[in-house]
């Protein structure tokens, strides 16, 4: 799926954003900063968790797991 490299950066800054603040619910604007590969990557971290809600029953049960396990509210 050409998806998954987007989908590992996005699961990426949701982890980073939650290990930091605790919870998974930034602001529809947030962008998290990812270091990948000693460079500086925006993650519209924001969007991502409001269209990924929007789309919860299309995702596959894996990628829901993998976001339950940060608290995603759906």
């Amino acid at each position: 799926m050409p998806c998954d490299g987007k989908w590992a950066l996005n699961l990426r800054a949701a982890r980073q954003f939650h290990d930091r603040e605790g919870h998974l619910r930034p602001a529809r604007k947030h962008v998290e900063r990812l270091d990948v590969d000693g460079e500086a990557v925006d993650i519209k971290l924001g969007t991502f968790v409001d269209n990924t809600r929007r789309r919860a029953d299309n995702l596959t049960p894996e990628r829901r797991a993998e976001l339950d396990q940060l608290g995603m509210r759906w």
